[in-house]
């Protein structure tokens, strides 16, 4: 849902801002889309299967969807609210990952954990947070 919402802010992004943040959202677009495949992958090498419908998708979101928002601070305010959600459920997966000593898993969220909080830092920074 991150993913595809950040290819709408892409889209839709209107204002003064625009150049600058159209550019922003394809670079975390781009991004997201390789985190999903490493997370599958990863999910493939532990024997389990990814779920890959948008129907899957939409059923386990926590993330919600967002539709038609042109508006530069809003986009980026939805970027980070996406991001305190992620940075979270990543956070739990590191927990797990260490208990049952799943280096693997537990290397890709804590790579994963640390690029997001410098984004989350740099998104807060251009809405003045």
């Amino acid at each position: 849902m991150f993913y595809q919402n950040t290819r709408g802010l892409h889209w839709n992004i209107k204002g003064d801002k625009f150049f600058e943040l159209h550019l922003k959202f394809e670079e975390l677009y781009n991004d997201l889309l390789l985190k999903v495949d490493e997370v599958a992958e990863r999910i493939l090498t532990l024997g389990a299967t990814p779920l890959h419908t948008f129907e899957d998708y939409k059923n386990i979101a926590i993330i919600q969807c967002v539709k038609n928002v042109s508006d530069g601070k809003q986009g980026v305010q939805t970027i980070l609210e996406a991001f305190e959600t992620i940075i979270m459920k990543q956070r739990e997966l590191l927990s797990l990952s260490a208990d049952v000593e799943d280096e693997g898993t537990n290397a890709l969220m804590s790579d994963y954990i640390s690029e997001q909080e410098k984004l989350v830092w740099m998104y807060s920074s251009f809405l003045n947070k």
